[in-house]
């Protein structure tokens, strides 16, 4: 008879919960992609993060009511499996590894960019700077998650600091400069494709991306204590501060430099929020902007190792990867295996990409992984449910129609991506059969 797989230990409470998502959210995406959507929809990119965190509300709620009735490590890829089919839950995994995975090697590469930038030395060090973060955030998560949940804690204490600096430095600026900053206020960049609509609704597909980190959440189920009532706290508080704080960066950054200079600093530099520090001419904040934003990458990073750890030890638990992953350290109590494979996949993935075609490409995995996970929570039954059905109906179909709204290019990759993965599924099923079917067979 099979040992029940060992489980890993609840350390996380209401408060650790919510700075771990706090971890995941502000990072790359208000250091980066308000700039990056601020060339697809101009000034209204304000309006598009208004939408990206209401369609992010319904997912989150869908994904807290999911992850307090079933809190185990793995998301939506274990929720796939209850409520759906066994392909479309490896889906949901699957499509979060390929992501992920490369957004943990560019947060790597932006943190040794930043470091490296601030400190006045040569790009020829970004490479092995990037690699050795990622080593030693590996080693972190590594040994466990209340190292783990003080790092974090402290890197979002300087995050969010830096971010309140900038926003309150900012507004003189803002004031002073009135209306002339968002006039006009849809207006997208002439190779946009669909004109100010389509910039727009690509605009809210590339903010949208920015809010899912509240997921690592629910990834990290199994280490929450009392999940039924932490879990959907933590992922309402989170989503709600890191609402209110994008909006209020994108208002500042806008108001104080203009929708296409932040696009174009993205493209310059990629540090938009570091061009709009520079510009309001106080010797200390682009400094502390730039503290802010390395800390930011570290966050997502080790964030990132965490999520793509615990979804490995659920793949490798129902071997649609190999079971030695499920395998977790009796003294740490992490799935130390699946860490140590996720460390080598980042170092591997380090030197990956254009920052615009990896966050587009990120943009429309997330989305398709949103999508299931609604699709799961409408399938729950109702004495589980927490929330009305209707909100994972408006999640599902805003997450469909935006994932429409992405470069057609990263569709191909996306898709391809996807027949992979399905054509592994099968293999490792059929491995699995065969396995069981010797292992009855000797017994």
């Amino acid at each position: 008879m099979a040992e029940p797989p060992a489980t890993l230990r609840r350390e996380l409470g209401l408060f650790g919960a919510t700075m771990m998502g706090l971890g995941s959210i502000v990072g790359t995406g208000v250091f980066v992609s308000i700039g990056i959507a601020a060339g697809s929809a101009g000034p209204a990119v304000v309006l598009a993060i208004a939408l990206a965190a209401f369609v992010a509300t319904c997912n989150a709620l869908s994904s807290a009511q999911l992850a307090a009735s079933h809190p185990v490590s793995g998301g939506t890829y274990e929720y796939g499996y209850l409520y759906l089919r066994p392909s479309l839950g490896f889906t949901a995994g699957w499509m979060f590894l390929c992501a992920k995975s490369a957004s943990a090697a560019t947060a790597a590469l932006g943190f040794a960019g930043y470091f490296l930038s601030t400190a006045g030395l040569g790009e020829s060090l970004r490479v092995p700077l990037a690699l050795g973060t990622a080593a030693a955030f590996t080693a972190v998560v590594f040994f466990g998650i209340k190292r783990s949940n003080a790092l974090n804690t402290a890197i979002v204490s300087v995050t969010l600091l830096a971010l309140a600096a900038l926003v309150l430095c900012a507004l003189p600026a803002v004031l002073k400069a009135g209306a002339a900053p968002w006039t006009p206020f849809f207006d997208a960049w002439p190779d946009t494709p669909g004109g100010n609509l389509g910039g727009f609704l690509q605009a809210t597909a590339l903010m949208f991306v920015a809010f899912t980190g509240y997921g690592r959440i629910a990834t990290l189920g199994e280490e929450v204590h009392e999940p039924r009532r932490t879990i959907p706290r933590a992922i309402v508080v989170t989503v709600i501060v890191s609402s209110l704080l994008y909006m209020a960066v994108g208002a500042a950054g806008i108001g104080a430099a203009g929708a296409r200079p932040l696009a174009q600093a993205v493209i310059d530099q990629g540090a938009p929020l570091e061009a709009v520090a520079h510009g309001l001419g106080s010797g200390w904040l682009p400094a502390l902007v730039a503290v802010g934003a390395m800390t930011a990458m570290l966050g997502v990073l080790l964030n990132l190792i965490l999520g793509l750890s615990r979804v490995l030890l659920a793949m490798g638990r129902r071997r649609d990867m190999p079971s030695a992953l499920a395998k977790v350290h009796e003294r740490h109590a992490t799935p130390h295996v699946a860490v140590l494979v996720v460390g080598v996949i980042v170092l591997g993935l380090v030197c990956i990409g254009n920052l615009r075609t990896t966050w587009s490409f990120s943009a429309f995995t997330v989305l398709i992984y949103s999508a299931l996970t609604n699709l799961c929570a409408l399938r729950m039954p109702p004495e589980k449910r927490l929330y009305p059905r209707a909100l994972a109906w408006c999640g599902l179909g805003s997450c469909l129609f935006l994932a429409f709204w992405v470069d057609w290019q990263v569709w191909l990759a996306g898709l391809g991506l996807m027949i992979f993965g399905w054509w592994w599924h099968t293999v490792a099923r059929v491995a699995a059969r065969r396995l069981a079917a010797d292992a009855g067979r000797q017994a």
